[in-house]
């Protein structure tokens, strides 16, 4: 469709390895078939281990191996560039990266060269895409800083002399300065305190608004996606098991992994305890028959230990893979307050 600038259907993206004849596969990409609108902020959750950060790597066409795409396609609907990121060679992709698909990465640290100031970084990763040089490159450099409130200074400054908070913003400087059509953020907030949190999340938002552009945003805070995200998709053992608009995942959800996640959440004035679930993410390597979170789920029952259950729509713009949805009860009341905005 003409709104829809990601199309994935089918994809798999497995781990194979072969040490001393022995052959070991990881399914940390197991049959995801989804979408993401054109100007939409996409919302990805799920624990740790659930294969988020194997999945965010296909999309953003980052696969090394022993990692890679055994079946499906994940098709870019660029302007002027269509792209299947999952067959493309890399002359292809090279085309793409930071002018049309960026990538905001975990830790400001893991993009940053402690030993070259900020201003050759930007060089580094704009200057070809945007075919800019000179005084004409650094103004545009400049002019995007000023969007992010950030000085004409920080070109002179190394990694180390700018502040937590400082080295994000120049992080998402970085993916954004050449104004791409889609950006994947990977948990942009780890490790930053609650204020500094907020302000990179506004940042990230308002950034998003004024280019028009496409966003998935990792992470594992439900509390985050309530206030950024426009639908959410959850993860869990390697497979999408429900998506949906932010408001109905939070106050109406219909797979119990997804009520879990949501019930969590600490809520104002509430001291009880949150509930627990028990049990820990199956093995990628050796996951279970059936619906994979059925180990773990109180609604299983024999059905979803033998039969994979398929993505059903069970609303407007909302599905899930559960055999049971409509059992699951949502754990929080509508009207309780997460101390976040739906």
């Amino acid at each position: 469709m003409a709104n829809e600038i990601l199309t994935v259907d089918g994809l798999k993206a497995y781990y194979q390895m072969n040490y001393y004849g022995v052959q070991r596969e990881v399914r940390a990409v197991d049959d995801i078939t989804m979408s993401i609108k054109r100007n939409e902020v996409y919302g990805i959750a799920g624990e740790s281990s659930s294969g988020k950060t194997s999945f965010i790597k296909v999309l953003a066409a980052a696969m090394r191996p022993p990692f890679r795409v055994v079946a499906g396609s994940v098709k870019y609907d660029f302007k002027g560039h269509p792209i299947d990121v999952a067959t493309a060679s890399d002359k292809q992709i090279e085309a793409v990266r930071w002018k049309h698909l960026s990538y905001i990465m975990q830790g400001s640290m893991s993009v940053l060269n402690p030993v070259r100031r900020i201003g050759k970084t930007f060089e580094d990763f704009a200057a070809k895409p945007l075919g800019l040089s000179g005084d004409a490159f650094k103004q545009r450099v400049i002019g995007h800083l000023d969007r992010l409130k950030l000085s004409p200074d920080v070109l002179r400054a190394y990694p180390h002399e700018l502040s937590g908070g400082m080295r994000q913003r120049v992080t998402i400087g970085l993916a954004t300065v050449c104004h791409p059509e889609f950006i994947i953020a990977d948990e942009p907030t780890t490790a930053l305190d609650v204020v500094v949190q907020k302000e990179v999340l506004s940042l990230i938002r308002d950034i998003q608004k004024e280019m028009g552009a496409s966003v998935v945003f990792v992470t594992h805070d439900m509390s985050v996606h309530a206030n950024v995200a426009d639908r959410v998709g959850i993860i869990y053992a390697g497979r999408l098991v429900e998506e949906g608009p932010t408001r109905e995942m939070f106050f109406a959800p219909k797979h119990p992994y997804t009520a879990h996640l949501v019930a969590s959440l600490p809520r104002i004035g509430d001291t009880a305890q949150r509930p627990a679930l028990e049990g820990r993410p199956p093995s990628l390597a050796s996951p279970p028959a059936g619906c994979r979170f059925h180990p773990r789920c109180p609604l299983a029952v024999d059905k979803c230990k033998t039969e994979v259950p398929p993505m059903e729509t069970v609303g407007k713009d909302h599905r899930t893979a559960c055999w049971r949805w409509k059992d699951v009860e949502p754990l929080v009341a509508p009207h309780a307050s997460h101390g976040v905005m739906v």
